[in-house]
C-alpha cells in the first residue's frame, strides 16, 4: 500500500482508437473501501487499498445477465449505476476469482471459513454452495449454535426396530428385552422366557424318563452346552452388549472387529496367569498379551458390580467415538464373562508415573516432560472442546498417562469420564478421582466442569516440576504440594521444592510452567484458563524453547533470583484450609 501526494486520470485506448467513445477510468481501490460508481469518484487524500476494478463503458448487459467480456462460465454481467451506462462482470454466488477469462471463477469452500458460513455439524462443500447437516441422532439447524437437538428415537417406533423396552439416550437409543425375558430385542419374537422350555422337561412322565436313562451321555452333554450358552448370554446382556452393539453398528470403521472371544483372550494371556500382570488402577487389573500377533493390553474389572459394569460401558462408548494421537486406542472387548474385558494397544513404555518417579537421581529430562505436558493437554483441550459431544475425563494423573516406545504420551483410563452437552457449563454427579488430584469446588459442591480437569492437570504439572506425588507428599508444617508449592511461589523460593535435576539443565520455561500450573490449581474455578489456554501456552513455551538457546545461568535458581512475589498474586490462604480438609475426609465414606 503506498501514499500519493497526486492522483490523475488517463484516457486509455480501445482498439487502438482514442476518443470519447473509448476512455476507460481506472482507479485502484479496494472494493470495501468505496463502491463503483461515478458519483464516488472524488479525489481521495490519505492511503488507499490497492485492488483495480473498471467497467465497460456506453454498453450494458444483454437480457439473460451475460455480455461478451465476461468469459468465465460461473460468472455475470452487472450494470453499473449512478454515472454513465456502462457494466462490468462479477462471479456468481459462491464463487471466486477472475470473471474476464475462461474458468475464473472458482467454487469457493466454504466449509474453510467456518466464520463466514458457520457449521455447528457435518459440512460439506458443494458446487457453488455447501451443505450443513445435524449428526446421526440430531435434527435441527446446523448453521446455528445448539441449533441440533437430540432425537427421541423411542417416541418414533416406526423409524426404529426395537421389539422390547426401548430407552432413549443422547444421539441414539438402547433397546433391551423386558424384564423376565433374554434374547435379541432388535428381531421381532427375538426375546423369549424360560417357563417353555422348563414346562417341556416335565412333560412325558415314564417315557422321558426312558429316553433320559438311554440318551444321558448325549442330553448331559447339551445340557452343559445350553448352560455355557445361556450364561453367555447372561453376561452380554449384564454387561450391556445390546448397547455396545448398536455403538459399533453405528461406526463401520470399528464394527464387528471389535468383538473378541473369551478363548482368544485367554490364550493370549495363558488364561490370565499372574505373570502376565503388567498393573491396574481403580478400574480393573490390565494384562499383557499376544493377540494375532499384536502385543495388547488387556483391563479387567476387579469388582462384580453394576457400577463397574456402567464404566466399561462408559469407557466403551466413549473410547470407540473418539480418534487423537494422545488418547489410547481401544481395540476390543470382550462380553462372555462375568466381568467385561477391553482389549487396548500396548504401550510398552509403562506410565508417566512409572518413569517420573523411578528410583535414582536421573529421571525424565526437563524437554520430555514439558512435551509430555503439552501432548497431554492437547487430548484434553480435544474432549473439551473439539469431540462431537464435550468430555470430562475427571481423573487425570500420573498413572493413568502411558508412554510408548518414544515416550509420545496417550491418556488412558477413560472409566470415570463424563460427556457433558454442549450447552451446559456443568453437571451435577457423585464425585469420582483421586485424592490429591482432585478440584476441591467440585469434591465439596459435586458439581463438575471443564476446570475440574483443568485443576487435575495443574496438579500433573507441579507433580511435573517437583517430582512429587501429590497424594502422598507432606511439607514440614503438614502442607499438601498443592498448597506447598503456592506458598513458596508467592514467597519466591520455589527452589525448595523443584526436582534439582530441572535445576541442572536450566531451562528458562521452568518459571512460565510454574506460574501457569499456580493458575491452573486456582481455589475458584472461573479463575482457572481452559484446556484450550493451557494447549496454546505450552505450544508457545515448546516454540521458544527451540528458537531461543539457553543462557540462563544457575544463579537463576538461587531463592533471590527465582520469581518475586510480585509475578504471581495466589489466593492461598483458603486454598491450605480446603486441601487439608480434603485429605482428612478421605478417610472417611462420603
Amino acid at each position: 500500500m503506498a501514499e500519493y501526494s497526486s492522483y490523475e486520470f488517463k484516457a486509455l485506448r480501445m482498439n487502438g482508437v482514442p476518443g470519447p467513445n473509448s476512455d476507460a477510468k481506472v482507479w485502484i481501490v479496494d472494493s470495501d473501501f468505496v463502491s463503483f460508481a461515478y458519483a464516488d469518484w472524488v479525489r481521495p487524500s490519505g492511503r488507499l487499498p490497492a485492488v483495480l476494478d473498471w467497467s465497460i463503458n456506453h454498453t450494458t448487459c444483454h437480457g439473460n445477465a451475460s455480455s461478451a467480456a465476461c468469459h468465465s462460465s460461473h460468472s455475470l454481467c452487472q450494470n453499473s449505476t449512478g454515472g454513465p451506462q456502462a457494466h462490468h462482470c462479477e462471479c456468481a454466488q459462491g464463487y471466486k476469482g477472475n470473471p474476464y477469462i475462461p474458468n475464473g471463477c472458482k467454487d469457493i469452500n466454504e466449509c474453510d471459513d467456518p466464520e463466514t458460513y458457520p457449521c455447528y455439524g457435518v459440512c460439506s462443500n458443494t458446487e457453488g454452495g455447501h451443505q450443513c447437516q445435524c449428526l446421526p441422532g440430531y435434527q435441527g439447524n446446523a448453521s446455528v449454535p445448539n441449533g441440533c437437538k437430540d432425537i427421541d428415537e423411542c417416541a418414533h417406533p416406526d423409524q426404529h426396530s426395537c421389539y422390547g423396552l426401548c430407552i432413549n439416550m443422547p444421539g441414539t437409543f438402547h433397546c433391551r428385552c423386558k424384564d423376565g425375558t433374554y434374547g435379541d430385542p432388535l428381531t421381532k419374537g427375538g426375546c423369549s422366557s424360560h417357563t417353555g422350555w422348563k414346562i417341556g422337561l416335565g412333560v412325558g412322565g415314564g417315557t422321558t424318563f426312558l429316553l433320559l436313562a438311554l440318551g444321558a451321555p448325549f442330553i448331559t452333554r447339551k445340557i452343559k452346552l445350553h448352560k455355557a450358552k445361556r450364561e453367555k448370554e447372561r453376561c452380554f446382556k449384564q454387561n450391556h452388549g445390546l448397547l455396545f452393539q448398536q455403538l459399533v453398528s453405528r461406526n463401520s470403521d470399528i464394527g464387528g472387529r471389535m468383538i473378541i472371544t473369551l478363548r482368544d483372550l485367554e490364550k493370549a494371556t495363558n488364561k490370565f496367569d499372574p505373570s502376565h500382570e503388567i498393573g491396574g488402577g481403580g478400574h480393573g487389573v490390565v494384562y499383557k498379551g499376544l493377540l494375532d500377533l499384536q502385543v495388547v493390553a488387556i483391563k479387567k474389572s476387579k469388582i462384580i458390580v453394576q457400577r463397574e459394569i456402567d464404566d466399561f460401558i462408559n469407557e466403551v462408548a466413549i473410547l470407540s467415538q473418539i480418534n487423537h494421537r494422545n488418547i489410547v486406542n481401544l481395540l476390543g472387548c470382550c462380553l462372555e464373562t462375568e466381568v467385561p474385558l477391553l482389549v487396548y494397544e500396548f504401550r510398552s513404555n509403562g506410565t508417566l508415573d512409572h518413569h517420573l518417579h523411578v528410583e535414582g537421581t536421573i529421571s525424565l529430562s526437563w524437554d520430555d516432560r514439558l512435551r509430555i505436558a503439552l501432548e497431554i493437554s492437547k487430548a484434553l483441550a480435544y474432549l473439551h472442546s473439539a469431540a462431537s459431544t464435550p468430555i470430562l475425563h475427571r481423573d487425570i494423573k500420573s498413572s493413568n498417562i502411558l508412554l510408548d516406545d518414544n515416550l509420545i504420551a496417550k491418556v488412558s483410563d477413560f472409566g470415570a469420564s463424563k460427556y457433558i452437552q454442549i450447552d451446559q457449563t456443568g453437571v451435577t454427579t457423585a464425585v469420582q478421582g483421586t485424592i490429591g488430584y482432585l478440584d476441591p469446588m467440585y469434591y465439596y459442591t459435586s458439581r463438575l466442569t471443564d476446570k475440574s480437569d483443568v485443576f487435575s492437570f495443574g496438579v500433573l504439572l507441579i507433580e511435573l516440576l517437583t517430582k512429587k506425588k501429590p497424594f502422598v507428599y507432606r511439607s514440614d508444617d503438614g502442607e499438601g504440594l498443592v498448597t506447598h508449592f503456592a506458598s513458596l511461589l508467592t514467597q519466591g523460593i520455589l527452589v525448595d521444592i523443584i526436582d534439582p535435576q530441572i535445576i541442572e539443565e536450566e531451562d528458562e520455561a521452568v518459571d512460565e510452567v510454574a506460574a501457569l500450573a499456580a493458575k491452573c490449581t486456582k481455589l475458584n474455578g472461573e479463575d482457572r484458563p481452559t484446556m484450550r489456554e493451557v494447549e496454546m501456552t505450552l505450544e508457545n513455551l515448546r516454540g521458544t524453547k527451540k528458537q531461543v538457546p539457553n543462557t540462563t545461568s544457575r544463579r537463576k535458581y538461587e531463592k533471590d533470583h527465582y520469581m518475586s512475589s510480585g509475578e504471581l498474586t495466589l489466593d492461598t490462604s483458603r486454598q491450605y484450609t480446603m486441601e487439608e480438609e480434603i485429605l482428612l475426609s478421605a478417610r472417611y465414606p462420603r
